[in-house]
């Protein structure tokens, strides 16, 4: 079987836990062809014990392509059977989850970006990873945990897991975690962006690739970090709260297809086939309410989107289907912003990356205690 081969995935839009469901990823692949779509990270343990059960974790439409498949987990057996499970879905990678703060993940459950602190686990599990799948393999990670954020204790986290491992294509969070009691939400605000870690690995270790993610929000700052060097960016909340606006220049700007004539209502018409064919698959799930969510961000700073939202509120106590939830509520959208086409792009900063190359630590040389371990 030959392989599909799919745009290079210099634009992702991020796994986001709540968020990157099957709804939003849909909505994601009506407006932009290109974009590589990923899962939510789904633990290796619900994989296995919810077998009977997988496709509400795992099934996607085939539009959904190119997709992958981010897990967690801290078991290496769970690790392996879950991998498993999820071939015959027919991701196009397996990415391992090594930066969720989460204390739902990173405390009690022991893993997401506590396991930076155990590169040789990691490296364990991307070999498991890879031995049961024909898919590459990635890994997704912050550049430090707590005081275990310097370059150098980075470098050695990249260099053994991917002397270790497959690995050779890692997507790098420019913040560290803190894992001191801040929430989730701070922990992508708190911790400072250093682009320059980022930016010293593609230097570093130019065997292996590297996708730049945190804190970039626009189509210009996708660009300008692509034109300083990176191999590939991942953009998250700025795709879910303004999908209209920055999904729909990924394709021409970043992938250079021509502009697309798509109008929002268009987009809105199929959403609701797909909607309407989805209500009530899983019992009470997903609901009108779960469909409609990856929208309230479709008419951002748009004339109506505030009537509309207040009229979403009320139609949600009562609508049953998609089609009638729109017939309530898009009257409050003026036909020139359902018709219009992709207008320009939101301006964004495009010197950030620039600056952080001219801040660069010392390149990195492997100590000789990392060549006993490899």
């Amino acid at each position: 079987m030959v392989a599909t081969r799919y745009p290079p995935p210099w634009f992702s839009i991020a796994p986001m836990m709540d968020y990157t469901d099957n709804h939003f990823r849909t909505l994601a692949r009506l407006i932009s062809k290109h974009a590589w779509l990923y899962t939510e990270m789904i633990a290796a343990e619900t994989i296995v014990y919810q077998k009977g059960n997988l496709d509400r974790f795992l099934a996607f439409g085939p539009e959904q392509h190119p997709i992958v498949l981010q897990i967690g987990g801290s078991d290496l057996e769970n690790i392996a059977k879950a991998t498993q499970l999820a071939n015959s879905y027919g991701y196009d990678e397996i990415n391992f989850n090594c930066g969720c703060p989460s204390p739902k993940v990173a405390g009690k459950g022991c893993f997401g970006v506590r396991l930076m602190l155990d590169p040789k686990f990691v490296a364990d599990a991307m070999s498991v990873i890879s031995a049961n799948t024909d898919v590459p393999v990635t890994v997704k990670c912050r550049i430090g945990v707590d005081d275990h954020d310097s370059y150098n204790e980075l470098c050695d986290f990249i260099y053994k897991v991917s002397s270790q491992s497959p690995t050779k294509h890692f997507i790098i969070h420019s913040r560290k975690a803190l894992l001191n009691g801040i929430s989730p939400k701070e922990n992508r605000s708190i911790p400072p962006l250093k682009y320059e870690y980022y930016y010293a690995l593609v230097r570093d270790f130019p065997d292996l690739r590297f996708t730049i993610n945190g804190g970039i929000n626009t189509i210009d700052e996708v660009n300008a970090a692509i034109r300083e060097g990176a191999h590939g960016v991942m953009v998250g909340r700025a795709a879910y709260n303004n999908s209209w606006n920055l999904l729909g220049h990924v394709d021409s700007a970043i992938y250079g297809a021509p502009l697309s004539s798509l109008t929002r209502r268009q987009v809105l018409e199929k959403y609701q086939e797909y909607g309407d064919s989805v209500l009530g698959l899983y019992g009470p799930k997903p609901n009108v309410r779960d469909v409609i969510k990856p929208l309230l961000g479709f008419f951002h700073s748009e004339p109506g989107n505030g009537l509309w939202k207040r009229k979403a509120d009320a139609a949600f106590l009562h609508c049953t289907t998609i089609k009638s939830f729109f017939e309530e509520t898009l009257v409050a959208i003026p036909d020139s912003v359902l018709d219009s086409p992709i207008t320009a792009a939101p301006i964004g900063f495009t010197d950030v990356f620039a600056d952080a190359k001219r801040l660069l630590p010392p390149p990195h040389t492997v100590r000789e205690e990392e060549l006993l371990y490899a």
